[in-house]
This record gives structure tokens, C-alpha cells and sequence, in this order.
């Protein structure tokens, strides 16, 4: 048992509108945190800027807001020079893949082992409502009078797209399904990105009305658990099937349809052709993923670059700046 509570970990009065899933997050985040058992002290909260950056200050660990988008440049800095340090990176979906995006996705390549939460609510908040690189085509905003004309980033999409090794997602609201995804996250060495799927009750609310409360998720969610069948609905009467390349929803007892039919959850698979697919599932046909989808083990960055400075250490004549000056001719000027 954790010797932390989530009082540990909090710190000041959040200062965001009443209603936003940020509050929501923070809470169970605090939670999640005491649980995992990691110290404050050696936690560190890294943001960028939005208004999901604020985080960094309601943390009573290490902490730093950092400048727009450049969240997981420090993060891996802070890594790589300090490798017993467990890193959180809190980013939105303005902030981590507008701006931000080629560090998001060499951050993954690199597979850093650092934690990024990719806070969703496909607006920016900040600056008061413009569209951001998750906004859907045709969305209507002060920076798209007339509707964006762009199609949006798939979060799930670029991250497996930079390679990489873990992507989960949970609801703002759902503090059972973010303490599964920050629990699992904090167990994975190597860059995690976990999706939040929120509400910017100013400037586009109910965005995610489809899964944002109890009684939409049992609906319109598939809770992903590894080992287990993929079965969702408000009695687990629907599954996934597979269907030539693609999946198809079928309900249990139909056509003889029974549990044994239906796919298996299997994030550790190296082969991420099916957890891609879970991840881009959308409604209305079908239910929108939640959960771990992919968790798979690979060597991380830090790791790599400690090993290789002691490896080349091991052959070099000088060993610190001293030396370095010694290793040429030298000569005394009088």
C-alpha cells in the first residue's frame, strides 16, 4: 500500500472555468499519483501553454511551465539528466500537436521514457476558441467563420505513426478509467501518450457528449482490457468481430454469435495492425475505444545515451574538460 495520499500531491486553487474537464483530471491524477507510489520529490510536472498548462502550478512536485509546445523538449532533457526522475507531461491538443507537434512525435521515435497526457478538447481554450489540429472538418470557430476546411489529427494516428509503444485513452470525467491508464502508464518504460478526451464548456462543450458521462459511455464506449473479449453495450450484448481487413459490431446470440467469436484484446502484440484500428474506431457504427490499446516493451532513449557515454568513457583518454586540454601539444607562452 502507497504511503502517499492525493493530498500529498496537491498544491494552490485551480483556476479554471467551473466545469472544465481540466478539475476533473487533476483530482484523479492526484490520485492516481498517491497510488502509484512514486514521491513528489522525485515527480516532475512539465507543461507547455493553454490552458490544460496550468496543471504544473496545483502540483506539489517538481514542476515547470514551459513555453508553447516545447513541453516534451524540456521533459526529455529533464529525463536524460536525471533518469530516476518519474516525468509527466501535461499537454493540449493545441499546445502538443500544433506547435508542438514535431517534438510530440520525436519524442515518441525516440521513445523517451517519460509520460505525455494529451489533454482533448479539440478547441483552443486559452485564447478563446479557435480551432486546433484535432477540430473536426467544418467546425465553426472564431478562426473558421465559415468552417475549417482541414481534416483533424487522429492522436492515435500520429503517435502509432511515430512508432510508438504505448497509447491509451479515458474520459475526463471517468476517474476509474484514468487511474487504469496513469497506472499502467507509470509501469511502462518508454514514452506513454495517454489521450483525454474533455470538454471546453466555454468554447465547445459537449464535444465528447458521446462518452462524457456514465450512462453515454455504457453505450457508446468499449472498455479495452487485456486478455479479455472485446464486448461493450449496457449488458456487454455487442462485440467486435473481425471482418476481412477491417472489425464489424455483432450482438450475442444472433446469427449463433456467442462470446467465444468475439476478439480478444491483446496490447502487447508487436503488430499494432488491430490497435490502430480500436484506436480510430469513431462513432456512430462504432464504439468509441477506451482504455489501454497498445503496451509493448522497446529500449528507451535514456537508457541508450547513458550506455553509450560509459562506453565511450571507457575508451577515451580524458575524461572531463582538464584532461580534454592535455590530450594536444602544449606549450607555455613567457
Amino acid at each position: 500500500m502507497s504511503e502517499y495520499t492525493a493530498k500529498d500531491f496537491k498544491k494552490g486553487q485551480p483556476r479554471w472555468c467551473p466545469g472544465c474537464g481540466d478539475h476533473f483530471f487533476l483530482a484523479s491524477l492526484h490520485k492516481a499519483l498517491a497510488e502509484i507510489g512514486v514521491s513528489p520529490w522525485d515527480t516532475a510536472v512539465i507543461s507547455g501553454i493553454g490552458c490544460s498548462s496550468r496543471l504544473p502550478y496545483y502540483m506539489n512536485t517538481y514542476a515547470m511551465q514551459t513555453i508553447h509546445g516545447r513541453a516534451a523538449a524540456i521533459a526529455t532533457g529533464c529525463k536524460v539528466a536525471n533518469p530516476n526522475l518519474s516525468i509527466w507531461q501535461i499537454s493540449g491538443d493545441g499546445d502538443g500537436l500544433a506547435i508542438g507537434g514535431n517534438h510530440f512525435i520525436h519524442a515518441i521515435r525516440r521513445n523517451v521514457d517519460i509520460n505525455i497526457i494529451l489533454l482533448n478538447n479539440r478547441i483552443y481554450g486559452l485564447t478563446k476558441g479557435q480551432y486546433s489540429p484535432t477540430s473536426p472538418r467544418g467546425f465553426v470557430s472564431k478562426s473558421s467563420p465559415y468552417g475549417t476546411v482541414e481534416d483533424p489529427f487522429h492522436p492515435a494516428e500520429l503517435c502509432f505513426g511515430a512508432r510508438g509503444h504505448f497509447f491509451a485513452r479515458a474520459v475526463a470525467t471517468d476517474s476509474t478509467g484514468i487511474l487504469d491508464v496513469v497506472r499502467a502508464a507509470s509501469k511502462h518504460k518508454g514514452t506513454t501518450v495517454c489521450e483525454i478526451l474533455q470538454d471546453c464548456v466555454i468554447f465547445n462543450d459537449k464535444t465528447h457528449s458521446a462518452v462524457y458521462n456514465k450512462e453515454s459511455r455504457s453505450k457508446n464506449a468499449i472498455y479495452l482490457e487485456q486478455g479479455k473479449p472485446m464486448l461493450f453495450g449496457e449488458n456487454n450484448e455487442f462485440g467486435l468481430m473481425q471482418e476481412g481487413f477491417g472489425l464489424k459490431v455483432v450482438k450475442l446470440g444472433e446469427n449463433g454469435i456467442t462470446e467465444k467469436d468475439i476478439l480478444v484484446h491483446d496490447a502487447h502484440s508487436i503488430d499494432n495492425t488491430l490497435q490502430l484500428k480500436l484506436a480510430l474506431m469513431d462513432g456512430p457504427d462504432f464504439p468509441i475505444a477506451l482504455g489501454v490499446i497498445r503496451d509493448v516493451e522497446a529500449p528507451t532513449y535514456e537508457k541508450a545515451v547513458a550506455e553509450q557515454l560509459e562506453e565511450v568513457s571507457a575508451i577515451k583518454k580524458y575524461h572531463n574538460f582538464q584532461e580534454l586540454l592535455m590530450t594536444n601539444d602544449t606549450w607555455v607562452v613567457e
